[in-house]
């Protein structure tokens, strides 16, 4: 199935220039939803995978599914202030100043194995804030996951290499 097909472009999203990939046209419909969910699990099952963490919050609409197919827990990995207990952070680059992510202190256990996904791969930053966050808590990233990749000019992939990265629809970034 060509689930690109299933995914919306909305131009100058959230602000003019931006391409904004919308992935609720893909959750909408069973057969590609679920083919992407599947997708995943079969690429990661035999890995020994005992929890997902997704980014939010698009994350979250597959995150949960994945972790409920491999057998694994599900974590939140949230924006700073959103988590009611305390936490671990991770501060990351941005184009224009830095950005943050939390999760929860007791998320993750010495030795667990941890697949990291999110909808979206651009420029791999918050990804792989997600993944120092991961092993700072004494977990292993087996890999990470996304719907979509942007490929192009903002090798978002590099900023991952040292992880098995696994996405299902690259779309090239217009330069």
């Amino acid at each position: 199935m060509d689930l690109e097909k299933y995914i919306r472009n909305v131009p100058d999203f959230p602000k003019p220039g931006i391409q904004f990939k919308d992935i609720t046209t893909l959750c909408k419909v069973h057969a590609p939803f679920k083919e992407a969910c599947d997708k995943i699990v079969k690429h990661y099952k035999k890995k020994g995978i005992n929890k997902v963490a997704a980014i939010e919050a698009r994350g979250y609409v597959f995150g949960g599914v994945i972790a409920y197919q491999l057998g694994a827990g599900f974590i939140l990995i949230r924006k700073p202030g959103k988590l009611p207990y305390k936490t671990l952070s991770e501060t990351y680059e941005l184009e224009y100043g830095t950005d943050t992510i939390e999760m929860h202190v007791d998320a993750i256990e010495k030795g667990d194995k941890v697949l990291v996904f999110d909808d979206l791969l651009a420029t791999g930053g918050t990804a792989r804030a997600a993944c120092k966050l991961i092993e700072k808590a004494g977990g292993t990233v087996v890999g990470v996951a996304f719907v979509i990749e942007l490929t192009g000019s903002l090798h978002g992939r590099d900023l991952l290499k040292e992880y098995d990265v696994y996405t299902l629809v690259q779309i090239p970034v217009e330069e």
